[in-house]
């Protein structure tokens, strides 16, 4: 009975190590996919360039806002790695500004629209904001946190 308990608790403790190994592989495939779009993506630039020439910017505009998507996102994947295993929230900020711009810049016919996303922006950017300001380290002598001093 001891030893089933001493099996079944390792067993425990290298479930988390397992999922934290399949979610880093599917990160790396992820971050591959996502590069060979960004790669396809400056290729879309070329031929934008070459047979368009530079009377669509509107397309171009589209394309360069993709292009970044998929620069932030590769960037958050690297950051994951680098932050040992853990998702700045800055970053999810810069994707959601980058696609509300990209949604004004793409589908700007009706204004009620355009004040919207311009509105989610502002409130990325004013979360941003008090994300800067807090400080990392919650301090102790609060009375809300409720942790006691060592002494």
């Amino acid at each position: 009975m001891n030893k089933n308990k001493v099996d079944l608790s390792a067993v425990i403790r290298k479930i988390p190590v397992f999922l934290q190994l399949f979610l880093n592989f599917c990160l790396v495939i992820l971050a591959l996919i996502l590069s060979f779009l960004l790669v396809k993506e400056i290729v879309v630039f070329f031929e934008i360039l070459m047979t368009r020439g530079s009377s669509d910017y509107k397309l171009f505009l589209e394309n360069i806002l993709i292009f970044f998507l998929y620069f932030e996102f590769i960037t958050m994947i690297v950051k994951y790695f680098k932050e040992d295993y853990h998702f700045p929230l800055r970053y999810f900020i810069y994707i959601g500004i980058t696609a509300m711009i990209r949604l004004i810049i793409v589908e700007h016919d009706h204004p009620t629209d355009t004040l919207i996303y311009s509105l989610i922006i502002l409130i990325l950017i004013i979360g941003y904001f008090i994300i800067n300001i807090t400080p990392l380290e919650r301090p102790v002598h609060l009375w809300f946190f409720n942790k006691k001093e060592k002494k």
